[in-house]
């Protein structure tokens, strides 16, 4: 069973990071680049995507660290 995607989110002292359709638990940053690297190092550890949202709640950027869900060969 393939591990639960990781998303980076704006809350309302900072950033954090959590695990999709999760138990809730977040990981709470100030600094916006230390919540990415977090975010980054655990999707690369779990091997799932990072998603990575803006302030308005979108998503900006997405990482894919062994789970592609695109069928891209090379």
């Amino acid at each position: 069973m393939p591990g639960k995607n990781i998303h980076f989110v704006p809350t309302n002292n900072g950033w954090a990071v959590e695990a999709e359709r999760g138990d809730g638990v977040q990981h709470q940053f100030a600094m916006q680049e230390d919540a990415i690297a977090a975010g980054t190092e655990r999707a690369k550890r779990e091997k799932v995507e990072l998603l990575i949202h803006g302030r308005d709640g979108q998503i900006r950027e997405r990482n894919s660290f062994g789970n592609d869900p695109r069928d891209i060969k090379g």
